[in-house]
């Protein structure tokens, strides 16, 4: 029997990626509508993707628990199990291997109201899956880590380095993350009311970055340091300089997610190599041979 799910924030970059892979499935695809009934909306589904995210990180204190709180509301009433897109905000500036058992200490205030919604869903008896992953990386370019800051622009052999060049940052291919979803969603049922489970993706540093699109295009690129004093002296007056700050120490040490749970839960389960997710995000008049692959590695495989 086809079973159903319902996308929330299903244009953005999260939603968008988990549509397509549910699609791919085989499974009914609903994409809900801002702003209407949600409960309603929810009513037949089996699965319910919170994509949902203020823009800019805007007022997250207050809105992040309103949705968690409609999302739970919808679960409850149609009896889907709800799959969040986790991050590494909780763990606060612990650096090394960053896991399920990983103590959650948010040392920022998003971080705080990331713990703090976790712990509602864990806490209404509603079926949740935390699939934690670190920085995305759209191919689409949709707002991601590169489109945003790493390599604005793709026509230019241009790198900026949000921290230290040889920091290894974890990331996450998005098209990767939604298909884990998807095979997360399909065995929920093998599963407890509440499962954090981190997505290993890829780690590595802006070195690393620059190596390959050096190799990949034929070309040097150069890099210079993201100007952070420059979010610093906004901060007052520009409520998305502010919250990037916050994130700075982020891009100052060296993390990456575990991978022996989701191996566990997903032995079979193949990524897209690093090389190719670094590639993707480029033209094909930059990068003519690119032809994105599966991986014979497992997930987090370098």
């Amino acid at each position: 029997m086809t079973q159903t799910v319902l996308i929330l924030g299903a244009t953005g970059k999260i939603g968008s990626h988990a549509a397509q892979a549910f699609m791919n499935a085989g499974w009914t695809v609903r994409r809900y509508d801002r702003g209407s009934d949600m409960t309603q909306a929810a009513m037949g589904a089996d699965v319910i993707v919170n994509g949902l995210n203020p823009p800019a990180y805007h007022d997250w204190e207050n809105t992040i628990p309103a949705i968690t709180q409609q999302v739970v509301a919808a679960a409850k009433a149609s009896g889907a199990t709800v799959v969040i897109p986790g991050n590494v905000y909780n763990f606060g500036a612990k650096g090394g291997e960053l896991n399920e058992d990983t103590p959650q200490a948010p040392v920022t205030r998003k971080g705080r109201v990331r713990v703090e919604m976790e712990q509602s869903f864990a806490a209404s008896g509603v079926q949740t899956i935390v699939l934690r992953a670190g920085s995305f990386i759209d191919p689409m370019r949709n707002g991601d880590a590169m489109s945003m800051m790493m390599l604005r622009d793709v026509r230019k052999p241009k790198l900026t380095a949000m921290g230290p060049s040889d920091v290894l940052h974890a990331y996450c291919y998005l098209p990767d993350w939604a298909r884990a979803a998807v095979a997360l969603a399909e065995m929920r049922a093998e599963l407890t009311n509440f499962e954090d489970v981190p997505f290993p993706g890829h780690a590595f540093s802006i070195n690393d970055f620059k190596a390959v699109l050096d190799d990949a295009t034929g070309k040097t690129y150069g890099v210079s340091a993201f100007p952070w004093w420059v979010f610093t002296v906004l901060s007052p007056v520009w409520e998305l300089a502010r919250e990037m700050r916050e994130m700075h120490y982020l891009w100052n040490m060296s993390h990456w997610i575990g991978a022996a749970k989701f191996d566990r839960l997903l032995p079979g389960f193949r990524a897209i190599n690093v090389r190719e997710v670094m590639l993707a995000g480029l033209p094909a008049d930059v990068h003519p041979d690119k032809t994105v692959r599966t991986s014979s590695k497992p997930v987090g495989a370098q």
